[in-house]
Order: C-alpha cells, then sequence, then structure tokens
C-alpha cells in the first residue's frame, strides 16, 4: 500500500482551501442572484452577470463567469470547472478477506459556454481523470480513470415559440452530452465515479406550461483509459422525459418517462442475464411523485417502473418500486429529517428463458442503496432508514441504514455496476445483509466542500452461503472545489 497517500490528499485540500479562501476574501459584493452549481453544469446560467460590474460581484472567478465578446454584450462566454480528490480504504472488498487496498482518486474538468444570441449555444468540456495503484478486482477500472478527453461537447439551437397563447421554448441539442433525468435512479452521469458517463446523440427539449420534455436519442460513449472515447454502436439508449406539475395533487411534482435500450450480447456484462443470453431489446415505462403531505411536516417520493422487451428469444417482464416518507423536526436540534424507505426491484424465477431481472440501466446507485455499492437495483428488496440534520452552520450530517433481501434466491446478486457478485440458485436463505452509513459533509465556502464517510456492511446467510462472507468496511475523505 502507499503510505504517502494521506499527505497528499492533506496538501490537495490545503491548497484547495487556500484557493477557495481568497475567492470569498472579496466582500464588496453587488445585488446579485448567484447560481448555484449544478452536477451538470450546462444547467447553471450566469447571464444576469451582464448587468453588473464583475470585479466587484464579491468572487475571484466572477470575471470568468460572463465575459462578453462582442459590443452589444449578444456574444459572451462562461468558463468553470472542477476539482476532486478522494481517498479511499477498503477491507474486505466483495466480502473476500483480506481483500484490502487504499488508493486515490482525482478528476479536473473545465468548461466552455458559448452564447451566439439568443438562439445558439455551444458547449465544451474536457475531463482528466487518474487513479494511484488500485489492487482490488479490476484494477483501475474505466470508473476510475481516463486520462485525458473530451466529457461533452454540444450544440444548442433555441427556438422561441407560442403554444396555445403560451410562450414555451424548443432546444435541439446536438452531440456529445451526459443525461441526467428525475431523482437519478436509472438515469445518472453518475458523479460518484471518476470519469462520469456520456452519450452521443441529439436531444430535444420543450419547455411549456411550467413542463419540461426531454426527447433523446443516443450511443453510449464506454471509457477508454488511454485514448479518446468513441461512441458504442452496440448500445443505443432513447426515450422521453417528462416532468412537471402533478394536476389534482398540491404542490406536487410528477414525471413520466418511456426509456428504450438495445444493445448486442457483447455490451451486456456476462452477455445476458440469469442464463438467458442474446442481444436486448428493453423499455422502460415508469412514473415518480413526489411533494409535501400538505401543511404537515411529512414529505413523500414514490417512482415505479416496468419493463418490457426480449433478451435473445426470452421476454422480458421486470419491475421496481421505490418510495421513502419523511418527517421533517424543525424544532429540534440540527433540525432533522428522519425518513424510512422501501424499495424492490425483480428477480428471475428460474435461469434461462424469459427474463425477470428488472436492469437498472445508467443509476446513480451509491445514492439510494449504500455507499459500499456492493448493491444494485436488481434481485433486491432494501428496507431503508436514516436521519439528516445540521448540527452546526454549514455541516450536514447523515446516519442510514438498509437491510438486504435478493428478491428471487435463484437469481444473482448484483451491484452498482450491474456486475454479478455472487451466482443464484446455490444460497437456502434469501437474507443478504445490512449496511450502515455515516457521511459528514462540511460546506467550507461556495467553492470548497469537504466530506468523510465510513460504511459497514454485516453479511448475513445469503452472502456466507455464495462464498467468502467477510463484513466490508470502507472510508473515504473526499474535497471538491468548483468555480
Amino acid at each position: 500500500m502507499n503510505k504517502h497517500l494521506p499527505p497528499c490528499i492533506l496538501a490537495a485540500a490545503f491548497a484547495m482551501a487556500a484557493i477557495g479562501s481568497a475567492a470569498v476574501a472579496q466582500e464588496n459584493a453587488a445585488a446579485f442572484e448567484r447560481p448555484r452549481y449544478q452536477t451538470l453544469r450546462q444547467n447553471e446560467d450566469w447571464s444576469a452577470l451582464a448587468d453588473h460590474d464583475t470585479s466587484q460581484t464579491g468572487d475571484f472567478f466572477d470575471p470568468v463567469k460572463h465575459i462578453a465578446l462582442s459590443e452589444d454584450g449578444d456574444i459572451w462566454i462562461s468558463f468553470g470547472g472542477q476539482v476532486r480528490t478522494r481517498f479511499e480504504v477498503w477491507e474486505n472488498f466483495g466480502f473476500v478477506p483480506a481483500n484490502d487496498d487504499e488508493f486515490l482518486l482525482t478528476r479536473f474538468l473545465v468548461h466552455g459556454d458559448l452564447h451566439i444570441g439568443d438562439h445558439v449555444r455551444v458547449f465544451v468540456e474536457g475531463k482528466s481523470a487518474f487513479s494511484t495503484e488500485r489492487t482490488l478486482p479490476g484494477g483501475r477500472r474505466t470508473l476510475d480513470a481516463d486520462e485525458l478527453d473530451l466529457l461533452q461537447g454540444f450544440v444548442d439551437v433555441i427556438l422561441p415559440l407560442t403554444l396555445g397563447g403560451e410562450d414555451a421554448t424548443l432546444t435541439i441539442r446536438s452531440g456529445r452530452q451526459s443525461l441526467l433525468f428525475g431523482n437519478q435512479r436509472l438515469v445518472s452521469p453518475l458523479p460518484w465515479g471518476n470519469t462520469i458517463r456520456a452519450w452521443d446523440g441529439v436531444s430535444v427539449i420543450l419547455s411549456a406550461y411550467g413542463w419540461k420534455v426531454t426527447g433523446f436519442w443516443t450511443q453510449f460513449v464506454p471509457v477508454k483509459k488511454f485514448s479518446f472515447n468513441d461512441a458504442d454502436a452496440q448500445t443505443e439508449f432513447f426515450g422521453i422525459y417528462a416532468t412537471g406539475a402533478a394536476p389534482v395533487i398540491e404542490n406536487a411534482s410528477l414525471d413520466l418517462y418511456f426509456l428504450g435500450l438495445e444493445r448486442d450480447a457483447a455490451a451486456i456484462p456476462g452477455g445476458g442475464f440469469n442464463g438467458t443470453f442474446g442481444g436486448e431489446e428493453r423499455y422502460t415505462f415508469g412514473g415518480r411523485i413526489r411533494g409535501p403531505v400538505g401543511d404537515t411536516p411529512f414529505d413523500y417520493e414514490v417512482e415505479g417502473a416496468y419493463q418490457t422487451g426480449e433478451v435473445g428469444t426470452g421476454d422480458i417482464d421486470a419491475f421496481m418500486f421505490a418510495s421513502q416518507v419523511g418527517y421533517k423536526l424543525a424544532d429540534f436540534f440540527g433540525a432533522p429529517r428522519v425518513f424510512v424507505g422501501f424499495d424492490y426491484a425483480s428477480g428471475d424465477e428460474s435461469a434461462g428463458g424469459d427474463v425477470e431481472t428488472f436492469n437498472q440501466l445508467f443509476p446513480l446507485g451509491h445514492k439510494y442503496l449504500g455507499y459500499i455499492d456492493v448493491i444494485g437495483r436488481q434481485n433486491i428488496i432494501d428496507l431503508s432508514t436514516g436521519v439528516v440534520l445540521k448540527p452546526i452552520d454549514r455541516l450536514t450530517t447523515k446516519v442510514i441504514g438498509h437491510y438486504f433481501w435478493v428478491a428471487d434466491d435463484s437469481d444473482a446478486l448484483y451491484n452498482a455496476g450491474a456486475g454479478v457478485v455472487r451466482a443464484g440458485g446455490i444460497a437456502t436463505s434469501n437474507e443478504v445483509g445490512a449496511e450502515i452509513d455515516v457521511v459528514f459533509t462540511y460546506q467550507i465556502n461556495q467553492h470548497l466542500k469537504g466530506e468523510a464517510g465510513y460504511s459497514h456492511f454485516f453479511a448475513d446467510d445469503w452472502v456466507e452461503q455464495t462464498g467468502p462472507g467477510s463484513d466490508i468496511d470502507f472510508f473515504y475523505l473526499q474535497f471538491l472545489f468548483m468555480f
């Protein structure tokens, strides 16, 4: 193991802290509604800076967030970037005794956002992702390393419309782009990963009547660690995703979607699902609703999806359900929100033939099924509970507990990347185990955020009956700088 990793990450943290402190040293801020930094940086709107002297808005980086390129200001460009470094420590990775390691992941992102009048936009974002030596299974994975590449590069054509007397906007986006829909259960750029997902294709985005409807056709772009990433013609991803205010239910938001995935057997991990092999044509129909419960401290979220199609000669009949109910204790110390959740993703009753294993598509599994990522949204039942609170200003603390069962013991246990952790049809129990995650996030300033987490997985009978069954420990320390 590399004994010099902790000093490296501390040095990087101090360097970024110094930059962040300098960035907020200027207190002479003019009235300016500052955009929040987004996972997808193209969703930030810095146009309001055109009406301000950026040397007086109170942030060191504001002068590069809006640079006029024409006398009338119709042509302008914005620059931004990100530096993230994360130190990870693992014990018994994959339930295997002495599968231990520690390594450093570092990512650099930089983007330029060119606006040509009100109707044309060019967005380009580059990335560079590195990993120190990783001796765990898979070594330096495509999730960890991508030396120098194009993350996003697209052109937007923005057309104003009038629909039924109401103003609307139609945006046609062509090129390499990251996708993020809903709460990222099924479609996410995977910001937790070091290399981030991207697709090549076309999106058409209609904003009207308080709704945003996105239709898209793309090819997935797999990472090639040491050469330029090209789209994979064997993996086509397309669909329609709509989000807006729910009718009838007050203050509720509603998502409705259709997602299509067509890929050759060579693009499927293992070539198929639970003994059924061949190309996959899978179509997902789903919806999500969330919001407060009237004027009470309760809130809720429910999402469900059904999948049909074919794998080889087998028919697909799969589904998933996800839910969470929260309660905010506003008058208690730290204003905690406590919650309980239940998730179900179908598994296959028997190997071969028709396929009942849900396909989690391109998820941010890390957010929902434990930070260890040994559990994915396929053939799984999860009962979760937790609390989120702010004990002091800028510090957020999360404690989350999960208990997992396989939905069908004849199917495999899948991880957050859809890889098979253990084969099915071996264990007599369906009790996989429990995980506890503790996460501390401290917003040092508007640019710099620190995060530390510890997770422990308690392996239960299903794991112990299918191979080595050691408990897993995971610790990380991360710093994220954005401008």
